[in-house]
Parts: C-alpha cells; structure tokens; sequence
C-alpha cells in the first residue's frame, strides 16, 4: 500500500464531503423558494487494483441526485394568480428569449404589460382559448403562448348562450289563445313575466322579456315566448319596432310530465331566438337553456339566469381553474375565459436537468416531454392562490451537515496521518 495513495483516498473522502456539504448548502439557502426540489450527495466506490499481500486503496466519487418528483407542500396565499400543482405535472414558461422551460415555481404576477411573471422572470405559457388544442402532445410546444392578460381589455363579446330557469306555478290559470303573448295580442294576459340581460356586438347591455303562459293545450302545457325589452311602449304589450329593425320574438311550447313535474322527453328543452338590432353579420343568435324547468304547486319563482359575453369593460382581476381555465373578470362583473394553461411531464421526472431560475430542461435521460392538462392523468391539479414550498426538510440538512462535518474531519485526520508517515520516512533519510 502506497503511504501517497492513501493521502490521495483521503483527500477524495474530503472532496466527496465537500460536494455533499455543496448540497445541504443550497438546500438550506433555497428552503424557503417556491417550487424548489432538494438536492443529494450519493457516494460509489473507486477500486483500484490490488496484489497479494498489496492493498491498493482507491476512493469514493459523487454524484449528485435531484428530488424533483417529491411533492411538496401546498400552502394557500391571497393572490388569485399564484399557482400549485399537486402532481406530476410542471407549468410550461418561457425564459426571455422565448425558450420553454418546466417549472413548478407557480409565484406569478401580471407585470406592466400584462404578462404572467413569476419571480424568476419566466413567463406562464398556455394555449388561447378555444383554439381546440389537442387532448395532448408529446415532444412538442407548438401553439402554446406567452399568458397576456392586456390582450384582452376593454374587448366586447356578444351573447350566444345561456340558461334561465324557473318554476311555473302548476295551479295557474289557463290563458285563451287572443290574449297570449305569443299571439302578439295588444291585450296579452301574462301569466309570469321575468327579465334577462344580454350584451350585443358592441357590448351594450340589452334586455329581455321572457313571458310564461299556461296554454290548456294540454293540462301541463305552459307558452315561452321572448320579446326585447326597449321595443315595449309601456314596459309590456303592446311590444312596436320602427323599420329596418326587427321585432325580437320567438316562442315554443313546453310539456310537463305530471308525474315528475319536469319537462317530458319530447319537449323542446331551449329556446333560439336572433336579433339583428346591432347590425351585425350574422346577426346575434342565443340560445337559452330551459331544461331545469319545472311545474311544481307553488308561486312562479325565476330562477338565476346565467348568460355569456360582456360589456367592453377594463380586467380587474384573473381567475384560473383546477382544470387550468384562465378566465378574465371585468370590471363590471363580466367573465370571459381567454386561456388554458398546459402541463408537461416527462417518464422519469428526477433526471430533468435544473437550470437557473428554478427551472428544467429535458434530457436523454428524462426522456421526451408530453403535454397536456390539469385533472387529465398523472399531470395533477392546479390549485389557484396557493404555492407549493420547497421539499427542503430543514432538521434532516442540519444532520445531514454534521454528518458531513465529522466525516470529513476524520478523512482530514487519514491524511494527516498519511503526512506524518511521510515525515518520518524523510526523517530516516537523514
């Protein structure tokens, strides 16, 4: 055995702990960043070769092992843009140069030009709503998007589809044929009346009439009809329209099953009615959902009417769903969806390669990314105003660096030990 190779296997124990002590280093500096993995030192050995009677000591190398899929914990915050997966999935961002990374760093803030930032300067991607993405994608980034949120201030969208439900009184009075709604009679008996607002092309707000009348055409048999509201002379019938505009007006008929006192299987279950007051081409067309009617004995209660598009209003706020749904709130309390946030993973997550920034790179040994969205597979949920903390665990670092300290204490002791043999070797020369 060779007195200079053991002071070599020591000094490789010292730079073996070294590394490690790297490690617990950046894992206690990082503990409290959003996202983080932690970092570990494993050790193999290095066997050199040995002769009878000879011992030939080697030394140990490291290699450095990332706990990237460990999840860590979700703790909830009061913003509607920080973001959590719990899962496998990884936010898809884009550094500066537009070049996608994985992330599970969810800390995003809407800048001044509107894009979602988080504090590491990345930017959340996502697909644009309702550009039909594919259910999934594997080893590809195409169509996803840089998140901008001022794309889409002070931008109107037309009502095209809702619901409005109600209860119809069961015990109402049948209304003759001359004097229902649908008849368009100047002394139209209304048997229950109830209002929903609409937004037109331009964004401006628009009112409708929608009217209930018990028909007698059958014993559960009730008349919608819709009118538009600013055409009525006095609120209500007489409803007149000055040329070239159009008088708003559609009706069908609904059908109870007596037993159930909900719609019958062969009733139409929604109303379509167009309005081509705006000018538009085509003109605006709404459907409105009316299949949680029903015909109970008791007073005609409207239920809450729910319809889509809004008024040419400024975005107060974000929200993004579970299913990674960005919708944008409007000032005057309209919603319009304008993204899908995407996921990615990979088959072997803990060989991603880290990158400043908290973030990850695919590799050879990560294998090739597959894309797609939250509750979908192993990809997880996005949980919105919530942040998952590093996996740090802080008392187990702490030992871990004891642990450390000792050992390379003890190889710091072989090598002093090894220098003092080579001392006494000198020293027998002389």
């Amino acid at each position: 055995m060779s007195i200079f190779g053991t002071m070599k296997t020591a000094v490789s124990g010292m730079n073996a702990q070294a590394n490690r002590l790297g490690t617990v280093g950046d894992n206690i500096a990082n503990s409290s960043t959003v996202g983080y993995k932690r970092s570990s030192t494993a050790f193999s050995t290095l066997v050199l070769p040995s002769t009878q009677g000879s011992y030939s000591s080697g030394g140990v190398e490291t290699n450095v092992r990332y706990s990237i899929a460990e999840q860590g914990g979700i703790q909830y915050t009061t913003s509607s843009t920080d973001l959590a997966i719990q899962g496998e999935g990884f936010f898809i961002v884009s550094d500066p140069n537009g070049t996608p990374h994985l992330t599970r760093a969810g800390a995003f803030v809407k800048d001044a030009t509107g894009f979602l930032k988080n504090t590491a300067g990345f930017n959340l991607m996502g697909y644009p709503y309702g550009t039909n993405p594919p259910a999934a994608v594997v080893n590809g980034f195409n169509g996803l998007e840089e998140i901008n949120i001022n794309d889409f201030g002070m931008v109107s969208s037309p009502s095209t589809a809702g619901s409005f439900p109600a209860n119809l009184d069961k015990g109402a009075a049948v209304v003759p044929l001359a004097n229902r709604p649908g008849a368009n009679a100047a002394t139209a008996v209304i048997t229950n009346k109830s209002s929903l607002t609409a937004y037109d092309h331009a964004g401006a707000k628009v009112l409708y009439d929608f009217y209930y009348t018990k028909t007698g055409v059958g014993p559960d048999t009730w008349e919608v009809s819709v009118y538009r509201q600013d055409q009525s002379t006095n609120g209500g019938f007489p409803y007149t329209v000055t040329a070239p505009e159009v008088l708003v007006q559609q009706t069908v008929t609904l059908a109870f099953d007596p037993n159930t006192n909900k719609l019958t299987a062969a009733s139409p279950k929604s109303i379509t009615f167009v309005d081509p007051n705006d000018g538009a081409t085509p003109a605006q067309s709404i459907a409105i959902d009316l299949s949680d009617m029903t015909q109970f004995a008791t007073a005609f209660t409207p239920g809450k009417g729910i319809i889509d598009g809004n008024a040419p209003s400024p975005i107060t706020d974000v929200e993004i769903g579970g299913d990674g749904l960005v919708t944008a709130v409007y000032q005057d309390g309209g919603r319009r969806p304008i993204y899908q946030v995407a996921l990615a993973t990979v088959p072997s997550i803990d060989n991603l390669l880290p990158q400043n920034g908290n973030v990850y790179l695919p590799t050879n040994d990560s294998g090739v990314v597959t894309i797609g969205f939250p509750q979908a597979g192993a990809f997880g949920q996005i949980y919105s105003g919530a942040l998952e903390s590093s996996n740090v665990d802080i008392a187990s670092e702490l030992t871990e660096m004891i642990e450390s300290q000792r050992v390379y204490t003890a190889n710091s002791k072989v090598f002093q030990t090894g220098s003092d043999l080579m001392d006494v070797l000198i020293n027998l020369k002389r």
